[in-house]
């Protein structure tokens, strides 16, 4: 006897609605949600009241992930310098290390920024600006680059492998077509592996823009210090510290849900977009 597929979805959901659920109530640990107090929308209508972080919060993570949406092109760019090294151990040898970042944990990660840029010892510090060092991990000017540049390191030669294995698959005979023709290898880069990849490239895209609110936790985490909370706290780091620090679960669960909420609302409308315009969508 099989079960039908909607009583599966209402098992599976029920936990995650139960949950969501506490945004509606004044829930304290330990009290009953039958026992608490009825709230309605009063934490939605808290996210964007005067003294709320939220807005900030919200600038935040929005600049970080569209900062991030800028560089989705640089892994193409690697992938397709990666494939023209014609030397095999060296072309193995490149993607090995371009790669190797990815698997490294953002502690480490942090570590070694402290260690290339502290304002004490720092190797940075210490090789051009021993007059006057510069503390570049507490000082908001430089916040914003520095995580795209720590998250773009550690991501751009995972995310190329993605595209070396779709230039891979692109047929051989349109290089050897472009080849007999006279075109060189720019022209064979610009008219064939770059249209030959967009497929891939498009679904990435759609995937990031879908996920813009969703910058992720460990990265700003272990990066933030309070002098630099106000330009590096985005919405993960906001509802850990809200749950889990001040216990403000109603609070914290409203944020989640609206960041979900967003989330599956841009993803549908730029997988819309993308099947009216480029006539390619993933759903």
């Amino acid at each position: 006897m099989t079960v039908p597929f909607f009583v599966l979805v209402l098992i599976f959901s029920y936990v995650p609605l139960w949950g969501w659920s506490i945004a509606f109530f004044d829930y304290s640990p330990g009290v009953s949600l039958f026992e608490s107090k009825f709230a309605g929308f009063k934490y939605f209508i808290e996210l964007f009241a005067g003294d709320s972080q939220f807005l900030m919060v919200m600038r935040n993570t929005l600049v970080l992930s569209f900062l991030n949406l800028l560089t989705t092109p640089l892994p193409i760019i690697l992938a397709i310098m990666i494939v023209e090294v014609k030397i095999g151990w060296l072309r193995r040898f490149i993607q090995t290390i371009s790669s190797f970042p990815y698997f490294v944990s953002w502690i480490i990660v942090y570590s070694m920024f402290f260690t290339f840029l502290s304002v004490d010892d720092g190797l940075i510090n210490q090789l051009f600006f021993t007059n006057r060092p510069i503390d570049i991990l507490g000082d908001p000017d430089w916040t914003w680059a520095l995580q795209t540049f720590a998250s773009l390191w550690k991501s751009m030669g995972w995310t190329a492998i993605i595209y070396i294995a779709a230039i891979s698959n692109l047929d051989q005979e349109l290089y050897h077509a472009a080849q007999v023709d006279g075109a060189g290898r720019l022209k064979q880069i610009w008219h064939i592996t770059i249209p030959g990849v967009m497929p891939t490239f498009i679904v990435i895209l759609l995937l990031t823009i879908g996920n813009l609110v969703s910058t992720g936790f460990e990265q700003y985490y272990v990066f933030h210090n309070p002098l630099i909370h106000d330009v590096i706290e985005v919405l993960d780091t906001y509802t850990y510290r809200l749950g889990l620090v001040q216990l403000d679960f109603s609070f914290s669960t409203a944020v989640g849900i609206f960041k979900t909420v967003v989330s599956v609302l841009l993803l549908f409308s730029v997988n819309l977009f993308s099947k009216k315009v480029l006539g390619r969508s993933i759903i």
